[in-house]
């Protein structure tokens, strides 16, 4: 039989600089980038308050991990569970006919007989796993 290798640690991702994954560096360069947009175009007041907001979300979607997920998982799974109703209530509304149906005294249904099964036996049951177990190539008598 013919083996192969399998692949481990599948949910680790890539490391470029060191510690910092592809996908952390991407975030920190974009973020990067956005600050120094801000730094060309804005009096100090607002890029500062933009340096804090963008830098701080940048390290946050970059960094922290909650149960050993990405920060941007952690909150698209808290926006799937808030648009979500955590309660399911079945209201079945019944018109007049249907209740006055379900009200009426129904016929008495008649019963099928109870099939009655053979007890099995040991030999019998030995017979059936050798059966299955064969894969159908022992024939019992």
């Amino acid at each position: 039989m013919e083996q192969f290798t399998v692949p481990q640690f599948i949910d680790v991702e890539d490391k470029i600089f060191g510690p910092i994954t592809t996908r952390q560096f991407v975030i920190l360069l974009v973020a990067g980038l956005m600050i120094f947009i801000a730094f060309k175009l804005a009096d100090t007041g607002l890029f500062i308050f933009l340096l804090a907001l963008i830098g701080g979300l940048a390290l946050t979607l970059a960094f922290i991990k909650i149960n050993g997920q990405a920060f941007h998982y952690f909150v698209l799974n808290i926006f799937q569970t808030m648009r979500r109703p955590s309660r399911r209530i079945w209201s079945k509304q019944y018109s007049k006919a249907e209740l006055k149906e379900l009200l009426k005294p129904s016929e008495a249904e008649e019963l099928p007989e109870p099939i009655l099964y053979k007890h099995a036996s040991k030999s019998r049951i030995r017979d059936l796993s050798l059966l299955v177990n064969t894969g159908g190539y022992y024939k019992p008598e």
